[in-house]
């Protein structure tokens, strides 16, 4: 039985293709997820990271694989398994508040109408929108109805959240915002985080580990990456911290470089140790195949 809060072995999705084939979107990905972990999915359009995602969700089944959280196998959605989508996906109907009641009703059925407002009222409010829990979607920014999804996922208290690039669609400066949101809300809460993004910044600011695809057809988890800088992080000095470029770097030149170089190789690990500190080159080993076949790059911060 796996030891993980989250394990997903084997993992593999494949298309049927015109003339009877099929397409390998990816094939043996094998991840492990501490509870309370927050870890961010980085990899080229293509890679099968929402498919991942979806499949993790309940949403999807996959061709082969299994994915085991708390110790039960994966099938079909599950209230302990909040989504949060970059499309906000609100009720247009309803209000902030009520959306957000939606779905803390759904977790909690036997709670009064007054436990599920005031519980929903305590989310809204750690997003900032105490002011705005009267309007309907159409009377909320973009990032407004991103931070209610975000608020209404956090307020169902699922034992895994699932974040789909959920600021992809925003500006800098509110994508900033929520960002800081977020790290806030996840710092009270302490809730198991998996998520995918673009970005590779923003990985690195929310981020305890960061997973890095090859591309696809055939896409797999080539590294596992730690990212060990101090918290608590904010975007305004992170970027002091004497490691955060060499990990950018890293992470910057296996997604322009290596993530296409790796592409369709075979599973053996390599082994990469990246001092952030220190000036230090990579060093690089290739391994035997190992049941997680991911490599692991360790970014520790000074001390």
């Amino acid at each position: 039985m796996s030891m993980h809060f989250v394990s997903i072995e084997g993992l593999k999705k494949e298309f049927p293709v015109k003339g009877g084939s099929s397409l390998v979107v990816f094939d043996n990905i094998n991840i492990g997820i501490e509870k309370g972990e927050f870890v961010c999915i980085i990899g080229h359009s293509g890679c099968g990271k929402s498919t991942i995602m979806n499949i993790i969700a309940g949403l999807d089944d996959p061709s082969d694989g299994v994915v085991i959280m708390d110790g039960r196998e994966v099938s079909g959605p599950s209230l302990d398994r909040g989504v949060v989508f970059q499309n906000y996906s609100l009720l247009p109907w309803l209000t902030a508040l009520q959306n957000v009641n939606f779905g803390v009703r759904a977790r909690w059925p036997r709670w009064s109408s007054e436990q599920i407002e005031e519980h929903s009222c305590r989310y809204l409010q750690m997003v900032g929108l105490s002011r705005s829990i009267h309007r309907k979607p159409a009377e909320l920014s973009g990032g407004m109805r991103q931070r209610v999804s975000i608020a209404r996922a956090f307020a169902t208290q699922p034992k895994l959240l699932l974040l789909d690039e959920p600021f992809g669609a925003l500006d800098a400066l509110t994508r900033g915002v929520i960002q800081e949101e977020l790290i806030k809300i996840w710092s009270e809460t302490q809730q198991t985080v998996f998520m995918i993004t673009h970005d590779v910044d923003e990985a690195i600011l929310l981020s305890d580990r960061i997973l890095l695809m090859t591309n696809g057809p055939g896409a797999h988890v080539a590294e596992s990456v730690k990212i060990s800088l101090p918290r608590p992080r904010d975007r305004g000095t992170i970027i002091e911290h004497p490691g955060y470029y060499k990990i950018r770097n890293h992470l910057v030149h296996f997604l322009v470089t290596r993530s296409s170089q790796l592409a369709g190789g075979d599973n053996d690990v390599e082994t990469l140790t990246v001092d952030p500190i220190h000036d230090k080159e990579f060093s690089n080993r290739r391994e035997t195949p190992d049941p997680q076949p991911s490599a692991t790059a360790s970014l520790s911060n000074a001390g």
